[in-house]
């Protein structure tokens, strides 16, 4: 099969820079002092942040030793309790990505930010830890005042180790090497676990949420032993978005729905990129690569899908994840908390077809000897102009990830309570990333903008309405396990005997619906998808 052309996962990604809060900007020459008032003592030390007019800050707190020198490609370490107050009022450093801006990027970057509402009350608030996207290559979290405020909870947001600092399974690492990545989020929440009620937070009420890459992040920790009691809900937005058939232009395979690479071959991949940096005849592998300089650790790595790119993902290591977790979900070896699920309607992480004779050739190239059927199922005279760029859009969006959305749906509920949903509004403030001539309908991790920013110039009473709306839902679903709170429309739960899920619109028109397997042809696309394993 002649390989797609693709774009580099950096323009990709381009969606997540706008819904994470942007670049990340200079380093200030001096920290802003703390606030007055804003001291806690936690089992860790004493910290104090920044009092904001809504929420208080508490930003670039260490949760783990910083892996560096022999720490790195190694599980994280607890960082030691400290004695002196930790002055938490500027961001921490992000964790090496390509093609980031390098004042605020170290390998010293295993941090999070602490916000809480200024009228937290006595009683202890519910926690919402966020695991941001970016393919688990790029960025870092955004800043969650508005849910913290609006939802009167506490927004924890986190940094872990991306590319291939977070994922290289080399042999000579030991056994059961690489998601490190996966680890740190695992460490974070124990810093959570063990801190939070200083803050005010209820230890025992800990959600964890994240969108593309943070999706598949909470898949994996859904089924990842080493995390058991450490959260007791979970988001999936946009879990599931690589290729059907595993012809990935954009990412390796990563989502909630994709078979994994073995420790084997994970093993492979490593001795590959260990030759690549100049390691592969080293007397000891490990300590050359722990020796290699970050930038061209980075550089080789590059977006991960050339054959020496090593892994930049998660692997099945057999310990941290035992098995991939479409498997695992599918055999109900996962945590038993409640779960809210879902993708938008146009979900799309692949490129565009811009003409009739790109449409074919890309749908030739993704699902080879099914491209009849799918012509016969989404043919171009269907759409209105520009109709190849809708067809493929549709056909990506629905095979990829609306119809697998809810097969995962499904299989969750089999153990689980679970509430589903589909966003379904084209009219999201337009994304940096996206083409504004075209007509991109509700695309990927859309929603991520309604839940952190406040006030876009082009929003709109409708569309305010529903940033309202969706806030009060994650919330509303952190708080109690349910999504259905004062304000809000009624969501059932999804079951076999009521398959419905949430269709996220706005202006007060959101609705459950059981429609969508019919329109997006999923009795299809379910049928030929392949088999979790």
């Amino acid at each position: 099969m002649k390989t797609a052309r693709r774009s580099h996962p950096l323009v990709l990604a381009m969606v997540t820079l706008l819904l994470v809060g942007g670049a990340t900007s200079a380093t200030p020459a001096t920290p802003p002092p703390c606030s007055p008032g804003t001291g806690v003592t936690t089992p860790d030390g004493p910290v104090c942040g920044l009092a904001g007019e809504r929420v208080t800050s508490w930003l670039g707190i260490p949760f783990a030793q910083p892996p560096v020198g022999e720490l790195r490609w190694r599980p994280p370490v607890r960082v030691a309790p400290r004695a002196d107050t930790f002055a938490a009022t500027e961001q921490g450093d992000r964790c090496p990505q390509p093609g980031r801006p390098s004042p605020r990027i170290s390998e010293d970057c295993l941090n999070l930010n602490v916000r809480v509402p200024r009228d937290a009350g006595d009683r202890p608030l519910p926690v919402m830890v966020q695991i941001h996207g970016g393919g688990f290559l790029l960025f870092g979290p955004a800043d969650g005042s508005l849910p913290a405020a609006s939802g009167r909870v506490i927004s924890v947001e986190i940094n872990y180790r991306l590319g291939i600092m977070g994922f290289l399974a080399a042999a000579q690492f030991g056994p059961h090497a690489g998601n490190y990545a996966l680890q740190d989020q695992q460490e974070a929440l124990r810093w959570v676990r063990r801190n939070i009620a200083a803050f005010g937070g209820d230890p025992g009420n800990v959600t964890i949420y994240g969108a593309s890459a943070g999706g598949s992040s909470v898949c994996s920790q859904l089924v990842s032993p080493s995390a058991r009691g450490l959260f007791h809900k979970g988001i999936i937005q946009s879990g599931v978005y690589n290729s059907l058939f595993g012809n990935n232009t954009s990412w390796q395979a990563q989502d909630c729905k994709s078979r994994w690479p073995t420790q084997g071959e994970a093993h492979e991949a490593a001795a590959r990129f260990a030759a690549a940096v100049g390691c592969g005849d080293a007397l000891d592998v490990a300590v050359c690569l722990r020796a290699v300089p970050v930038d061209k650790l980075v550089a080789q790595a590059g977006d991960g899908l050339s054959p020496d790119s090593g892994t930049v993902a998660p692997v099945v290591d057999g310990r941290t994840i035992p098995v991939a977790p479409a498997k695992a979900i599918e055999d109900g070896r996962l945590h038993q908390v409640p779960v809210m699920t879902g993708v938008a309607r146009d979900d799309v992480q692949l490129d565009p077809a811009d003409t009739p004779e790109r449409y074919r050739e890309l749908v030739r190239e993704q699902y080879g000897r099914h491209a009849p059927e799918v012509f016969a199922r989404y043919p171009l005279e269907r759409f209105p102009e520009p109709s190849a760029f809708l067809a493929y859009r549709t056909v990506v969006a629905d095979s990829n990830s609306v119809c697998p959305s809810l097969v995962l749906a499904r299989r969750l509920a089999e153990h689980v309570p679970v509430f589903a949903y589909q966003v379904d509004n084209p009219d999201s403030p337009p994304a940096s990333w996206l083409d504004r001539t075209k007509p991109n309908g509700a695309y990927h991790v859309s929603e991520n903008v309604f839940l952190y920013a406040a006030g876009h110039d082009l929003w709109n009473a409708n569309q305010n309405a529903y940033s309202r709306q969706l806030v009060a839902q994650w919330t509303g679903f952190a708080r109690t396990g349910d999504p259905t709170v004062t304000g809000t429309p009624l969501w059932t739960r999804h079951t076999a005997d009521d398959p419905r899920v949430m269709s996220l619109l706005p202006a007060g028109n959101s609705v459950m619906t059981g429609e969508i397997p019919r329109q997006h042809h999923c009795d299809f696309w379910d049928g030929i998808a392949p088999r979790p394993r």
